[in-house]
């Protein structure tokens, strides 16, 4: 009888998940938050208690409407997972440091409530929230949304990127590699600092939070296509400059990547990253807008569920009729 109980046991049904691992989203978001914390770092270095300011202001917005949902329908709040301080975090990284603190406050909780809370929550959106509420705050006050302004002085000033693209800023000087880099650059706060994203990103990478997948199929494909299609002809362009500048590399590394809104196989997540890339050079090259890198992956999110579809594992023992 013992051994009849044991083995009945082994033979508990039940459903999925049947693979059981200590990974949850609090560790998960845990992680994409120490990621974030070089280019965190990097924005209060360049642009002082402004960037601070806004950055605190994103993340306290997320959290309260997340906070706010659970209320209203008299559920536990799960702002212990921590993906609210994410996605106002985020939102407030993809902001000028000179735009007003309501800014990310309104975008925040247009993330939360309206992209995030109004589709089911966390697994339920179809958009990245911060990116989808940056595409807002861009149509809705473009103005406080475009204002540029350097590092440590915070003048106004143009980006590197309004002197790459066709459409852009003629005649104006291209800051050297170094410079693009480390980050002493006009742009959004999280968007400055390569070296901080690529030093986010490879923790990211070491924790096997991301798949490189995605983000080096993204900046492959600007590199090689802004190289192709120079401003002098065919294989004229400046690709290191075009990686190096704008939000390339955080919509690559932190945002491309999101678990809910990208494909969940090997060959979709390169899919997602090419089909970034060449929007993103489109975009750029020949659109009315300087950058295109959030728009793309906003695109290729809603693209996400045909990918998915057309790119799954092959079913054995399925047999056709």
């Amino acid at each position: 009888m013992a051994e009849q109980a044991t083995q009945d046991e082994l033979l508990i049904v039940s459903s999925s998940p049947h693979v059981k691992t200590r990974e949850n989203t609090r560790r998960l978001m845990g992680d994409v938050l120490i990621g974030l914390a070089p280019a965190v770092a990097a924005a209060a270095w360049l642009f002082g208690s402004r960037a601070v300011a806004l950055l605190a202001a994103g993340v306290a917005s997320a959290v309260l409407a997340e906070h706010a949902v659970a209320a209203l329908g008299r559920r536990r709040t799960t702002v212990g997972d921590l993906s609210a301080a994410v996605t106002g975090l985020l939102l407030a990284m993809n902001i000028p440091p000179s735009a007003p603190l309501w800014i990310p406050v309104i975008g925040s909780a247009f993330a939360i409530l309206v992209v995030k809370a109004l589709f089911g929550g966390l697994g339920g959106n179809f958009l990245n929230p911060a990116l989808a509420a940056r595409a807002m705050l861009l149509a809705a006050w473009p103005v406080h949304m475009t204002g540029w302004v350097r590092p440590f002085d915070m003048a106004a000033s143009a980006t590197p990127l309004a002197t790459l693209v066709p459409k852009g800023v003629a005649g104006a000087p291209l800051p050297a590699y170094w410079e693009l880099l480390i980050g002493r650059i006009p742009g959004c706060l999280g968007e400055t600092s390569a070296l901080a994203l690529l030093l986010g990103g490879a923790y990211l990478l070491w924790r096997k939070v991301i798949d490189w997948r995605t983000p080096a199929a993204f900046i492959g494909t600007v590199a090689v296509l802004t190289w192709l299609l120079g401003p002098q002809g065919l294989a004229t362009g400046d690709p290191l400059a075009h990686v190096l500048s704008g939000g390339l590399m955080l919509g690559a590394v932190f945002m491309a990547t999101d678990y809910v809104t990208s494909p969940v196989t090997a060959r979709g997540r390169l899919i997602m990253g090419i089909g970034c890339g060449l929007l993103t050079v489109l975009i750029r090259l020949y659109g009315g807008y300087p950058e295109g890198v959030s728009y793309s992956i906003l695109i290729m999110n809603v693209a996400t569920p045909l990918i998915d579809r057309f790119v799954a594992p092959r079913k054995f023992g399925l047999v056709r009729a």
